[in-house]
């Protein structure tokens, strides 16, 4: 009896193997396609639309158009970075540390670059380099008149310890902007940009808090 039975338990087995594994495809399916709704920027002029997360990521991957949220980054950032240079151009004569001074350099030297090519990506798509949506007020980080013109009084210690203040804020600020374009923007090249100042301003924070 045993031996007659064997072959019918082996069957029914296979048989809910297979059906599991008829099953297991739709669910899969259904979990890639699940996720919370995204919002996306529209072109600019354009409204932005409510997409799945699976038709963004698709959207995503077959066109890489910049959207209204890929336009501001780049208008709002050359402003970010040209009040970075305005500070770091008071350095060589006002700054006591040594380290402050190089530090004052090498991001000087890193965001001129980075100003101009934001300024070329602009003309590519032809964008102009200004927009109601750069309200320097709106942008995170950035320092007010007031603290500016502090740190143009200060000088030696002083402004070492205010120039670090203000400029860890601004990298900080730089952060949240380079965070927010990767999640709403469009277009590889505004990420890539993205990327490259979040790696750097983070190791720069870093640094700059380490010096404090």
């Amino acid at each position: 009896m045993l031996v007659r039975r064997a072959p019918l338990v082996s069957a029914s087995l296979l048989l809910v193997l297979a059906l599991a594994g008829c099953d297991s495809g739709p669910d899969t399916k259904s979990g890639a396609a699940s996720g919370p709704s995204v919002i996306a920027p529209g072109k600019p002029g354009e409204t932005n639309r409510t997409l799945s997360a699976q038709d963004a990521a698709e959207q995503r991957a077959d066109d890489d158009t910049p959207n209204s949220a890929d336009v501001a980054y780049a208008r709002m950032m050359i402003q970010h970075h040209a009040q970075a240079l305005e500070m770091t151009e008071l350095a060589p004569k006002q700054a006591e540390s040594k380290a402050v001074k190089g530090l004052a350099s090498r991001i000087g030297a890193a965001q001129g670059p980075e100003i101009e090519a934001m300024k070329g990506w602009l003309t590519t798509y032809g964008e102009d380099e200004t927009g109601a949506e750069h309200d320097h007020a709106a942008m995170p980080g950035m320092a007010t008149e007031a603290q500016l013109t502090q740190l143009r009084a200060a000088r030696g210690k002083a402004f070492d310890t205010l120039f670090l203040s203000l400029m860890i804020t601004h990298h900080g600020g730089a952060l949240t902007m380079a965070a927010d374009v990767k999640a709403q923007g469009n277009n590889v090249r505004i990420e890539e940009m993205a990327d490259d100042v979040i790696a750097q301003q983070t190791s720069e924070i870093t640094r700059m808090r380490g010096m404090q």
